[in-house]
């Protein structure tokens, strides 16, 4: 068979298969090209998951008819000005993008230039491209895509329900809505909920957008980042630590303003939230990463979804350094969404309190009716008695200490949760969640500097294990003994442990060593973060557990230690160490407000 060239609309469509695989990619083009133009108000509109209909109509800079005529040609682009791809400044460039598309639809472009009396339209059909003729319209540029992939209709049985479609595209609009904030959005159409964010101010606009796109929950736990180093520019907000999701498709992540998913930014956020979170949660970020056009490739992929960066080491580390340093500056804080949560929880049990009281009439009410002279029955003086698991001696604690950010300690109750008076409101803290985390800080602070304390022990702990779990300990005996644990083989069937640390000397030295064997034994784990995990595992052990009778002044102490220690918002799994209610949340729960 001998060699030919192919059609032009045959070429088209070929080169469609990469750039347009379904509607939201049609609209992403679009909507880069209305923000490369200027566009201050880009509106989108669906038909059917956009399957029938796309509009984009943007206030850009819009086109004369030589450009228009120009611009649904393949190769033709006004985005690369000096030929050099290595120096890409603008959202696309690839001049495929109106050409791909009109070759698998029926497309309508419409422009008018900035200064300009009369607009111009263009008709491409199926790959088929009409004259441009004048119309009269407003200024920028209106892009109509309809019956998509009429042209190609074996490509519309891989398209999901229509639905799933439009799902897809309100991610687009909301990643580059968040990229640019300074440009009003409006999306709508049939079968989701319209969008439409108004254009915010320059000053703080990057956060009040961000909380119309992810929602006011994320902007009061979200703690700003602002980074540089050696030409790279690190912005944006992320999460608290325990403000997280069960999977990444809340981390948001741009380069030079173009929404990117990229393994090597994802690995640093996961990288730098290591120490802070489980293994099966993740954060909620938003990061803007901004860089020469040289630093960066971003002609990778045929939707300029990924990115290459000439030193992918620095940008790595700069993220990596940047949050944990803003984790660390966060010191206890946690997420407001544990006091929330538990506001509706007692709102929901006062409501069903409410209704049963009501339901029952005063005459039939259980009452006792025997007088103690005192004007209270005695059913009553019972009720103000005080358990047992309520420790009153607590409230020694100075009122001066309630200004501080975890208040005053006035109880503590079933011998596990402290309650502190605060100045507009109350805390409730796990003693042991937030013990273990201020243990694994402190050992991870001494660890850094080389200075574990360690505790001899008078008669070696004698431990028996599994063959596998013996080999794992002796073969990390070396990486161990710098943590302060001193292990040998101590026959067949056992290790004995004749050093451990001081600070967690008083432990279950025996049920330590069998987690941190199973610990050192994960795959998949650097050695530095299993012996983080070694840490953590001590700090557990060690750690003041749920049930300890803890006297006042050992209560007092550990909220202070906890406002003084970085990242004692949450404990060593990821779960917050307590939660906050304010008093206006309590008195609208008793009907006072």
């Amino acid at each position: 068979m001998s060699v030919r060239r192919l059609d032009p609309i045959l070429i088209d469509r070929i080169a469609a298969g990469e750039v347009v695989e379904r509607p939201a990619s049609v609209v992403k083009e679009l909507v880069e090209n209305a923000l490369d133009a200027g566009a201050k108000r880009v509106e989108i509109v669906l038909g059917r998951g956009g399957c029938d209909l796309i509009r984009v109509i943007d206030d850009g800079m819009g086109m004369i008819a030589s450009d228009l005529a120009l611009a649904v040609e393949r190769h033709a682009t006004s985005k690369i000005p000096d030929g050099d791809l290595s120096n890409i400044a603008t959202l696309g460039f690839r001049g495929e993008a109106l050409p791909s598309i009109g070759s698998v639809s029926f497309l309508t472009v419409t422009s008018r230039a900035r200064g300009s009396d009369l607009g111009h339209a263009i008709h491409v059909e199926g790959g088929v491209r009409q004259a441009v003729h004048p119309v009269g319209c407003n200024g920028g540029t209106r892009v109509e895509v309809r019956d998509l992939f009429s042209a190609t209709p074996a490509r519309l049985k891989f398209l999901k329900s229509e639905r799933s479609e439009a799902q897809a595209v309100v991610d687009v609009v909301k990643r580059l809505a968040m990229a640019h904030p300074g440009v009003g959005f409006s999306l709508s159409g049939d079968g989701f909920t319209a969008l439409n964010y108004a254009a915010c101010a320059r000053e703080g606009g990057h956060l009040q957008r961000l909380g119309q796109v992810l929602g006011a929950e994320f902007r009061n736990n979200a703690l700003p980042v602002m980074a540089g180093r050696e030409g790279l520019a690190l912005s944006g907000f992320v999460g608290l630590p325990t403000f997280h999701r069960a999977n990444a498709q809340a981390q948001y992540l741009f380069v030079n303003g173009r929404p990117v998913k990229d393994r090597l930014l994802n690995g640093a956020v996961r990288a730098a939230y290591m120490d802070y979170l489980p293994s099966d949660r993740h954060p909620v970020v938003a990061l803007f990463l901004d860089c020469d056009p040289h630093f960066v490739d971003v002609n990778v992929h045929p939707a300029k979804a990924e990115v290459r960066f000439k030193d992918s080491g620095l940008v790595r580390g700069m993220i990596i350094g940047a949050l944990r340093q803003v984790l660390a500056g966060a010191m206890h804080r946690a997420t407001s969404t544990g006091g929330d949560r538990a506001f509706s929880v007692l709102a929901a049990q006062v409501a069903g309190s409410q209704s049963r009281v009501g339901s029952q009439s005063f005459e039939t009410m259980p009452f006792e009716q025997t007088d103690t002279g005192s004007g209270f029955a005695e059913a009553e003086q019972r009720a103000f008695n005080v358990p047992a698991s309520v420790d009153m001696r607590a409230n020694w604690s100075d009122e001066r200490t309630s200004s501080l950010p975890l208040g005053a300690v006035k109880a503590q109750v079933h011998d596990t949760y402290l309650i502190a008076q605060t100045a507009d409101g109350l805390v409730i803290v796990d003693q042991h969640a937030a013990h273990e985390r201020l243990v694994y800080e402190r050992m991870k602070a001494q660890r850094a500097k080389g200075m574990i304390a360690r505790q001899v022990l008078l008669i070696p702990e004698i431990v028996e294990l599994d063959e596998w779990e013996i080999a794992v300990l002796l073969e990390n005996a070396g990486a161990l003994e710098k943590l302060g644990l001193s292990i040998e083989s101590f026959g067949q069937g056992a290790v004995a442990v004749r050093e451990v640390p001081a600070a967690v000397k008083d432990g279950d030295i025996a049920a330590q060593i069998r987690d941190i064997a199973q610990t050192l034994s994960e795959d998949g784990t650097t050695l530095e973060r299993k012996l983080d995990h070694v840490l953590a595992t001590m700090a557990c052990h060690y750690s003041v557990r749920a049930g300890r009778r803890m006297r006042p002044e050992e209560m007092d102490a550990l909220l202070r230690e906890m406002e003084r220690t970085p990242g004692s918002g949450q404990c060593n799994h990821g779960r917050p160490t307590y939660i906050a209610l304010k008093l206006s949340d309590i008195e609208r729960l008793f009907g006072r407000k």
